[in-house]
């Protein structure tokens, strides 16, 4: 008999691949969506019907009716911008909590609670290669990052006897994703802006096709029980490699590139941050996300991935960023 899986967050960019990818192997999946979500689950056409069921993180009878009776719960659902520190933690730390409690109250025997976190909650690496370690001490640089490591913790500490693994992605690319498209974007017109030291900063990236297939081999590996597993490329990029990748599909001959000093950065993060605090909206920049964009490294190292679970990144940073550009072109978004 099929497994019967619930996923949060599915009508997100990695959550609608999530569904699909479940589907397609013959899985049973119930979506968790807010009340006032007006969206439905992310499902390919000509599917089986996904379960749907519409709940809030604050209402506990909801939420345990929603994970009762399913077998594995994949929890991508969170926030990435916010107005403060605050907001951060209603988003990633307060859903882990809720849905932990409703877990034991109402699905003691769930097989395994798989929770989606960040290399944010690690923090950057000190040297580009090997990366941030599973093993390293955290050290997470903004109020997103300290959000996905105390929903970690929360997880860690709520679990009880449901059966836990973390996993921590990198930065995320593929159809569907809006934030590298800007970057495209600014690609095709001859120019690309980065935050920092450009050409020295280093990032390990993974296609969401990948990371799917890595959550995957989580959800379902007996050795991944209590584990957490930094599911990313074998090798840090830099942003040359990304634009030779991107350099066949859009045609550009000569690409500007300006590497926008720290202080203005900050500064912009700054000014930004502060109309977010008078309008109620969270900005695209903040202090807070400046330290992010600023820091040289953000990588990791995927070897326990590859040695426990067989885990390794299957599509090139070539074939995943021409895929991603031809999606887009089909799409008219660029």
């Amino acid at each position: 008999m099929a497994e019967k899986i619930l996923v949060t967050g599915s009508t997100g960019f990695i959550g609608t691949r999530m569904v699909e990818a479940l589907l397609a192997e013959g899985s049973s999946v119930r979506v968790l969506l807010r009340p006032e979500s007006r969206q439905v689950s992310g499902r390919p056409a000509g599917s089986r019907m996904v379960e749907e069921f519409r709940a809030g993180y604050g209402d506990p009878e909801a939420l345990g009716q929603a994970v009762e009776g399913v077998d594995r719960i994949v929890h991508l659902a969170g926030v990435t911008r916010a107005v403060d520190e605050a907001g951060f933690i209603d988003g990633n730390v307060r859903p882990v909590e809720n849905l932990l409690d409703a877990v034991n109250r109402c699905n003691p025997g769930l097989k395994r609670f798989l929770l989606v976190s960040s290399l944010a909650a690690a923090g950057p690496a000190s040297a580009p290669m090997p990366g941030v370690r599973e093993t390293d001490k955290p050290a997470p640089v903004s109020a997103y990052g300290r959000s996905k490591l105390l929903g970690e913790q929360a997880a860690r500490r709520r679990a009880g006897e449901v059966p836990l693994t973390i996993v921590r992605p990198p930065a995320v690319y593929g159809p569907g994703d809006k934030d590298i498209l800007e970057v495209f974007r600014m690609m095709r017109q001859g120019v690309l802006v980065s935050a920092g030291p450009g050409r020295k900063q280093r990032f390990s990236m993974i296609h969401v096709d990948d990371l799917v297939r890595g959550i995957m081999m989580a959800l379902r590996s007996r050795a991944a029980i209590g584990q957490t597993y930094c599911i990313a490329s074998p090798r840090p990029f830099g942003w040359d490699e990304v634009i030779e990748a991107a350099r066949p599909v859009l045609g550009f001959k000569h690409l500007l590139r300006i590497g926008l000093p720290s202080p203005l950065v900050f500064g912009l993060g700054t000014l930004l941050g502060a109309v977010a605090g008078m309008t109620h909206k969270p900005a695209l920049i903040s202090r807070d996300k400046a330290n992010e964009l600023t820091q040289d490294y953000w990588t990791c190292c995927s070897d326990k991935a590859l040695r426990e679970l067989g885990f390794k990144a299957g599509i090139t940073l070539r074939e995943g960023v021409a895929s991603t550009l031809q999606w887009y072109q089909r799409k008219g978004w660029m």
